[in-house]
């Protein structure tokens, strides 16, 4: 097996700086603090800012009197945790082995990866750029065992260690505060004047465990891979929910193009891990419930012809249908909600097609038309299992198959809304009679034979006449 290390070295700010509604200046001299407010601790630091002197566990206190410009946040792992279930979604698309058993990584199986996108140069180059898109800062090593790609992360970014047989030299070169060991463990170590992973693995493994227990042995062996280490692997969820909560009310839908664009990415990177589309998507748009009591939150669904996971379009119909929609109130959180992922079959493509430039496919000017003028504005005509013309046909929403329906004779593409005298006899009748005799049951009772006529100027029509060979002829429609 070969497995990548997903190093998350910022999750937190980078989690923050994902739901931020705006870019803002002031990020840049941001600090994550802790939520004890007695004695509040730096968790984490934006580089400028780590520049100065602060760091990790420093108070804040100390940190503000090195870095007077200091904004700080409080530490929210419930949002890292939900950034690190995305990443593992991503993830999912490259292989169905991901593991998120350790909080500040994520942990991908690419040995059959590599088969099918490629060497892991070009691999590493694909990920490095989508996750540039995420907004993820990251480290990647590759490892024959989890654990030691993960130590390899921490120690030297972009690391590559495909041969088990190198893998005991690369290690033994880590230094021991590196190896994911314990860290009463490490200090231990420390004093006994020890630094790299070679001088730890030449000490007696019994004395080892006597001083520090089974359990540091058994985490050696598993780093690397004298032992095996079997992971937690994830999931994905068969439905998208995320919501972005801003510090500040919004009350223009311009504003909202940027955390919706942010959103919108994430779902369809969830969608291209787990092979599936979008159809229908609602966005749920909250309130202040303080200033505006009893205003339920604003729920705009979009429905798409076809499932698709397009970011661009599906954030193009996203928008269309907020400018559309007058929101009621400012807006204190954003949400988009996707519960039925149906599967994403891509559209039919000639291997000759010519560039299409700027023109859309029927579905997708279908979607933005009913994104832009509602849903009932854009439908498609259907036949309806009913003999009499005027109502053999009924509307029906464009993207839903068609009913079957028993095969009449000859129709006309264009027919009349009420039927008009003929001006003169037929010059010649083409097909027919075909009688029609039906509506008995709703009042809507007619008896007639229809010809396929040409008419004296050439022109082929559909026309019907009563039953009685007397009645005059009724001009119904033209055939093109």
């Amino acid at each position: 097996m070969l497995w990548a290390a997903l190093l998350l070295p910022r999750l937190g700010l980078d989690a923050l700086a994902r739901d931020a509604s705006v870019r803002d200046e002031r990020l840049q001299n941001l600090a994550l603090i802790s939520r004890d407010q007695a004695r509040p601790l730096i968790v984490d630091a934006m580089p400028a800012v780590r520049a100065a002197g602060v760091h990790r566990g420093q108070t804040l206190a100390a940190a503000q009197a090195l870095f007077p410009s200091l904004k700080t946040a409080p530490h929210d792992p419930a949002r890292e945790q939900k950034l690190r279930e995305l990443l593992a979604g991503w993830a999912y698309g490259y292989s169905s082995q991901v593991s998120l058993r350790e909080a500040d990584a994520v942990l991908i199986e690419i040995g059959g990866s590599i088969k099918l996108f490629g060497p892991w140069p070009r691999l590493e180059a694909r990920w490095r750029a989508e996750l540039g898109e995420l907004g993820i800062s990251h480290r990647l090593a590759v490892a024959p065992t989890a654990l030691a790609a993960l130590a390899l992360a921490r120690t030297q970014d972009g690391t590559l260690v495909a041969n088990p047989a190198t893998l005991r030299q690369a290690l033994d070169a880590l230094p021991i505060a590196q190896a994911g060991l314990d860290a009463l463990a490490v200090e231990a170590l420390r004093g006994m004047g020890l630094s790299r992973l070679r001088e730890v693995r030449a000490l007696p493994r019994a004395g080892l465990i006597r001083r520090f227990g089974a359990a540091f042995a058994d985490h050696l062996d598993r780093l690397c891979g004298a032992a095996p280490d079997p992971l937690p692997l994830y999931r994905p969820p068969d439905r998208f929910h995320a919501r972005m909560e801003f510090d500040h009310e919004i009350e223009s839908s311009e504003t909202l193009r940027f955390p919706l664009r942010r959103l919108i990415g994430d779902l369809c990177a969830f969608l291209t891990s787990r092979d599936g589309g979008v159809q229908r998507l609602e966005l749920v748009l909250e309130h202040d419930p303080l200033q505006f009591k009893g205003l339920a939150p604003t729920r705009l669904a979009i429905g798409l012809q076809s499932p698709s996971r397009d970011a661009r379009s599906v954030l193009d119909l996203c928008v269309l249908r907020l400018q559309a929609s007058p929101v009621p109130a400012p807006v204190r959180a954003l949400n988009v909600v996707a519960a039925q992922l149906p599967p994403f079959v891509p559209l039919a493509r000639d291997l000759f097609d010519e560039p299409r430039g700027a023109q859309l496919d029927w579905p997708q000017l279908a979607d933005r038309l009913r994104s832009r003028l509602g849903a009932d504005a854009v439908y498609a005509l259907a036949a309806h299992d009913d003999p009499r013309p005027e109502r053999a046909w009924r509307k029906r929403v464009s993207a839903a198959a068609a009913a079957p329906v028993r095969r009449l004779g000859p129709r006309p593409s264009w027919l009349l809304r009420r039927p008009l005298p003929l001006r003169g006899e037929p010059a010649r009748i083409l097909a027919g009679p075909e009688r029609i005799e039906s509506g008995w049951w709703d009042g809507g009772d007619l008896r007639r034979d229809y010809y396929v006529i040409e008419t004296r100027e050439g022109q082929r029509a559909w026309a019907f006449r009563g039953i009685d060979d007397e009645a005059p002829w009724l001009l119904h429609g033209w055939f093109a």
